[in-house]
């Protein structure tokens, strides 16, 4: 059984697309397990129906105003550089609400389903092939799997736009009696869930460096600096899926093929830049092919 499982990273999915891209047009590998979290699980259901064209398209396309209807960041251009700063309007306003986030997403939701349709869903739904969604319940402090075959098409989109919600600054959602985020927050790479549901060859995309280079610019203000402090959380929660999945995949005979990005792309994945998306993707599917002729020459006598 082969799955594919993709990481969190907001803006960097762009990279994972073009990866998944070559895997599954060039390579030709037949899934039977699509399994994403944050970023990932957007990609997915696409994926999974083949529909390679269109999820670039929608990726390559997708903007800030596709996303948030109370966007709690300005960003300006400074020096070449883009500078997360604080929309003390929109939050003063979110706090004056009563709201329990700086932002809100509920454009997304309608970007989900304005590109995922129910004929769409009914397909993939019949199918043999498993979509499974990563999602954090706040309330019990755990991550849930949520499976498309469980799923009636609003609850299959509104746990993918679930996934999605980075929190604070995203939509916090109440479902089921519990509130929930960014499945990021509790299985960033859900490497043990591919296994535990029988996977014996996965072909994992984490949206981060293998190796960590450079020095990281902390934020300027208290709002960036946040950021800085939940991305540097991410990581740590990153690290253990790995090396969690690597001792699980040792234990258990499961073969891992593992696809980081080489470069760092992005000190914000939450900045939704279409050019820069573009050039992401197309970096994510010559890396690919680039890992995947060294790995085949390797294999040579």
């Amino acid at each position: 059984m082969r799955a594919l499982v993709i990481s969190g990273g907001g803006s960097k999915g762009a990279f994972a697309g073009g990866v998944a891209q070559y895997l599954i047009e060039d390579k030709k590998n037949q899934y039977d397990l699509f399994l994403g979290t944050s970023t990932g699980s957007l990609l997915i259901p696409h994926l999974a129906l083949g529909n390679i064209e269109k999820i670039h398209g929608i990726y390559t396309n997708v903007n800030m105003k596709s996303i948030f209807n109370v966007n709690p960041f300005y960003i300006k251009n400074k020096n070449g550089t883009n500078v997360v700063t604080i929309n003390h309007f929109n939050v003063i306003i979110q706090f004056i609400r009563g709201r329990r986030t700086f932002g809100e997403s509920k454009r997304l939701r309608k970007y989900i389903k304005s590109n995922f349709s129910i004929t769409e869903f009914n397909e993939l739904k019949s199918t043999t092939v498993d979509v499974v969604i990563t999602v954090t319940n706040i309330s019990k402090n755990e991550a849930e799997y949520k499976s498309i075959k469980e799923c009636t098409y609003d609850e299959f989109c509104d746990w993918v736009w679930i996934s999605s919600n980075y929190i604070p600054f995203m939509s916090l959602v109440s479902k089921n009696d519990s509130d929930y985020g960014d499945g990021g927050f509790s299985s960033l790479v859900p490497i043990r869930e591919a296994i535990q549901r029988g996977a014996t060859e996965i072909d994992v995309i984490i949206l981060e460096t293998e190796v960590n280079t450079t020095k990281m610019e902390i934020g300027k203000n208290p709002f960036s600096l946040m950021i800085d402090i939940f991305r540097i959380a991410l990581v740590q929660v990153e690290k253990h899926d790995i090396a969690l999945g690597k001792l699980i995949a040792s234990n258990k005979d499961v073969k891992l093929n593992l696809f980081y990005t080489p470069i760092k792309l992005t000190d914000n994945a939450l900045i939704f830049d279409k050019k820069e998306m573009k050039k992401w993707w197309l970096q994510g599917y010559e890396y690919a092919l680039n890992k995947s002729e060294i790995m085949s020459e390797n294999k040579l006598p």
